[in-house]
């Protein structure tokens, strides 16, 4: 081509909408190459059987691209909905429960959802409602680790609710969605009787929910009518502290002392940990420690924890999706989700002289 030939024309992209304009389903649906509704069934969650996963996921990537916020105020108008969930959680003394409120939070945005995240100023008590009128200001609830008769006051509200970690038998729930935590302490419970350790003390966490009772309950049934097996079961408060106590208790106290210490969360066995330690004991050689959760803390002492991972984002997320089925008048399904023991340096066989009486 000379250069007194003209070029042929630039073929022109679509104009992207600037910082200064606001993207509309229709900027969405030129960017993924879809229909307006397409975009509105995708963002709205009822796309299964009407569009294709592919063209789903080419919206969801153009919404995030574009920098997409649905037009929230029109949208509650038409819908009579304020778009905004409440997670209930009993304290944020650890990473669980963070996790579960990003899990909930990913699914709500996907939803055009807030998650308003709501620590109980009672733990696991009666939770106030944190506002004048709950079903004024909210759509719905999630609690996680509550019990449903300690959320009377937003229960009256009339909003569903969604229960994470609780009694699947509670009929005052609108839905629940559990961990399986039964099949958690069993993995413990057969790893431990598996290295040969036959004295096994659970330090029980001192507050009385599902989750904690189920532990208990759960633990006892798998080592029932083992022979030889001796299973104590000995109070801990929440917190290192508490574990410290309750371990140099249980290592101290009368008859033969335990080989193992199956605490029911990491904090209470990374007190535990502090106790062996201060008796001038070995992990593992002389005792074993286990934990339940898999938190930071689990690879953050030496040796680390012996442990119950439990996939607590997807938890949340699994919460989350429970509540938009029931905002969208659908029966929820009640997912169990699975957990994974995860051996570490914390457990080894009982040394060959356990007959250690005090």
């Amino acid at each position: 081509m000379t250069s007194n030939q003209a070029s042929p024309p630039a073929r022109r992209e679509p104009p992207r909408p600037t910082a200064a304009t606001r993207v509309t389903s229709r900027d969405v649906a030129r960017a993924a190459g879809v229909s307006q509704a397409a975009v509105s069934l995708v963002l709205g969650d009822k796309w299964r059987g009407r569009v294709s996963e592919t063209k789903a996921e080419a919206v969801r990537a153009a919404a995030r691209e574009l920098g997409y916020r649905p037009n929230l105020a029109a949208r509650n108008l038409r819908m009579g909905r304020t778009r905004t969930a409440l997670l209930v959680v009993p304290a944020l003394t650890t990473e669980f429960f963070a996790c579960v409120y990003t899990g909930a939070a990913r699914i709500a945005a996907d939803h055009g959802f807030g998650v308003v995240l709501y620590p109980s100023p009672e733990g696991i008590g009666p939770a106030r409602d944190p506002f004048d009128s709950a079903s004024a200001t909210l759509d719905g609830v999630i609690a996680s680790s509550m019990a449903a008769d300690a959320l009377t006051a937003l229960r009256d509200a009339g909003l569903p609710l969604v229960m994470l970690d609780s009694d699947p038998d509670d009929d005052q729930a609108t839905a629940t969605v559990n961990l399986d935590i039964a099949d958690g302490v069993r993995q413990l419970a057969t790893h431990l009787h598996s290295l040969g350790h036959r004295r096994i003390t659970h330090l029980t966490a001192g507050v009385d929910s599902w989750t904690f009772r189920l532990r208990a309950r759960t633990l006892a049934e798998t080592l029932h009518g083992t022979p030889g097996t001796l299973l104590r079961h000995h109070p801990a408060a929440l917190g290192v502290d508490g574990g410290l106590h309750a371990a140099h208790a249980a290592l101290t106290g009368p008859g033969p002392r335990p080989t193992a210490l199956l605490c029911d969360d990491d904090i209470i066995a990374a007190g535990a940990c502090k106790a062996v330690r201060r008796l001038g004991l070995r992990i593992p050689e002389d005792i074993s420690v286990t934990g339940f959760d898999d938190l930071a803390l689990a690879v953050a002492v030496e040796p680390e924890l012996t442990t119950v991972r439990l996939p607590a984002e997807e938890f949340g997320a699994a919460g989350m999706r429970a509540l938009m089925a029931v905002l969208d008048g659908d029966r929820p399904e009640a997912p169990t989700l699975p957990v994974q023991l995860i051996t570490r340096g914390s457990t080894a066989p009982p040394p060959t002289d356990t007959d250690h009486t005090t």
